[in-house]
Formats: C-alpha cells, structure tokens, sequence
C-alpha cells in the first residue's frame, strides 16, 4: 500500500501528478458543493433545521461516511477502478485522466452556477469513458461488464426513490391519522434530521469512494502500476478525499440547498422523514453492492416521489424538468468534453 511519504516522493519525481491530483482534489471539492448539499436540503426546506447547522452536520456525516464504509466494503471503489482501461502507456493515460478531470469540474462549476443539482457521479463517469474512447480511438477501452452497473444503479436510484418515498409518506398519513398534528411535526421534524444525516453518510460512502478511486488510480498510473497492484485504499486518501468534499459543502452548500430543499417541492416534515428514510436505504444498497449510483438522483427522486404522494400539484414540475434535463445531458456531454479534451491534452502534452 501507497504511504503518504511515497505520494510526496511521486509529486516530487512527476510534477504532473501534482497538476493531476489538483484537478482530481477541485472535482471532489465541486461534488461537496452540489451533490452533498442536496443531500440534506429536505429539512432546511421544513425549517427542521437551519442552512448553517444542516451544511455543519453534512461536513461532519460526510467525512464519516467515506472513511467508516471502507472499513465494510470498497465495493464502489473497486467497480470503478475496473470501469475503464487507459492502455498500457502510463503516461498517456495520466494526460486522458487529467482531461477528464477538467471536464469534470467545468461541468460541475457550471451547474452550481446556475443552482441546479447536477450528478457529480455520472460526470466523473463519463469523462473517464470520453477520455478513455480518446486514448484508444474505440468502445475497447471500457470494461461495459462494470460500466452496465451505472445503468442498473441509475434505474435503482430513480425507481426506488421516488416509490420508496411515495409508499413511506403514504404509511405515515395512515398510521397517524388520528395523531394529534403537532406532536407529529415535532416528531417527524426531529427524525428527517436524523434521516438527512443518513443521507449525507451515504453520500460520503457513495461518492467519496468513486473519487477514492480516481485519486488512487492517478497514484498508481504515476508509478507504473495499477490500482488492484496498489493493496488496497490508504487511509490518508480516504482523509484527503473526505477533506476536500467536506470543504467544498461548507463554502458552495447553500445555493443547492435552496433549489431541492425550497423551490422544487414544499415537504411537510413527515415527507421530508420518508425522502431521506427512502434514499438513505436505496444509497446503502447500491453502496453494498457496488453499483455507483447518484446521490443526487436518488435523493431527488425521493423528495418528488413523498410530494406527489399528498398532491402531484405540490411539486414545481418545471425546476423538477430543469433537472432531468440536467442529468439527461450529463453522459454525452461530460463523455464529449472528456473524449475532446484528451485529444488535446493528448497532442499538447
């Protein structure tokens, strides 16, 4: 296993794993920013809790999300090291994985910008396969045994979240029906903040471990061997990457927060208790079984899915559009700026 002393001793030999790893640190940082956020929006929107203490508990469930799950399962991690192949010449490959990088975070940049919840995850996704296409000129540089696992993890994150969220908000207005009103919304308003801490593990499970693995990819392409030859996930990686992300949710955090948890659907509390109940199961799934699914996704879904469940009306279908537009355009277009990008990283470098 890498050590850190071994990883300053590779910045120092190879000045463009420095430039590599920046790139690599700036998308985890950008990920905080959107796809974290999103995860505890919910219960700002329901006053459970304030933007200020929602982004601190993110920040610290995050960072614990990513360094706790490794110690259960890398199952994330290790389909996304298998995902695509550069080729053999480590040093091409280290240019096409920096262009990804830059296609990455220029998408991600873009949609904070603009306040709408982009994947982060689909991103990364398809700026490794564009820049692998790039590298070998064909499909034969993506290993689609894993890469069909975004498929089924974009299928699970969707249906699951929007039926879980639905079906959960539908049992609660059963069960408490004859319930006194407030003592239910302070009970539910105290939960979602549990539910949306649940959520914000998982996404630092999630994400934390694709972009793990970037890091750790980077690391190895550097030193001429792959990440399997690397044994495992340093814990120093694991503390870097957690870092960044929870960086990047304490600065860029609230734009996001006010497009999910505000302006798309307005949750009562017990909705908002079964959008994080509904994806934190549905993240813990796809973690488990190594399917790299969008935190951002399956919390989305999940919000829409415990709105329409009192009243379709209730959700802003219009910002909810906006979004499906957003995700729809992620795989070709971070696929293409990682594809055109390491033609030309390719040629300059």
């Amino acid at each position: 296993m890498v050590s850190f002393p071994q990883f300053l001793d590779a910045l120092a030999s190879n000045p463009f794993l420095a430039v590599v790893m920046v790139l690599i640190i700036g998308s985890i940082f950008v990920n905080g920013s959107t796809d974290a956020a999103n995860a505890i929006a919910e219960p700002v929107g329901t006053r459970s809790i304030g933007v200020r203490q929602a982004i601190i508990m993110s920040v610290i469930c995050n960072f614990v999300g990513l360094v706790g799950m490794t110690f259960f399962s890398t199952a994330v991690a290790d389909t996304m090291s298998g995902m695509v192949d550069f080729g053999g010449d480590n040093r091409l490959a280290l240019i096409a994985l920096a262009a990804a990088t830059v296609g990455i975070v220029a998408w991600g940049v873009g949609a904070w910008a603009f306040g709408i919840p982009t994947s982060e995850s689909h991103a990364l996704i398809a700026g490794l396969t564009g820049a692998a296409i790039a590298v070998h000129g064909d499909l034969g540089g993506v290993n689609m045994g894993e890469w069909i696992k975004v498929v089924y993890g974009l299928v699970l994150s969707t249906a699951l979240g929007f039926g879980a969220g639905w079906a959960i908000s539908k049992i609660i207005t059963i069960v408490c029906r004859n319930a006194e009103r407030r003592k239910t919304n302070d009970f539910f308003g105290r939960m979602q903040v549990f539910g949306a801490a649940g959520v914000a593990l998982m996404h630092g499970a999630q994400d934390g471990q694709k972009f793990m693995s970037t890091a750790c990819m980077a690391i190895a392409l550097a030193q001429g061997m792959s990440v399997s030859d690397m044994g495992g996930f340093p814990m120093w990686i694991q503390v870097l990457c957690a870092a960044a992300m929870a960086i990047g949710t304490a600065v860029g955090g609230k734009k996001i927060i006010k497009t999910v948890g505000t302006s798309m659907v307005k949750l009562e509390k017990y909705q908002g208790f079964a959008a994080s109940a509904s994806a934190t199961g549905s993240l813990l799934v796809a973690t488990l079984t190594g399917l790299p699914v969008s935190t951002t996704h399956a919390k989305t879904a999940a919000i829409m899915g415990a709105g329409a469940a009192k009243d379709v009306r209730s959700v802003n279908w219009a910002i909810a559009k906006d979004m499906v537009l957003t995700w729809v355009c992620t795989f070709p277009g971070c696929g293409l700026i990682g594809f055109l990008l390491a033609k030309l990283f390719l040629l300059v470098f």
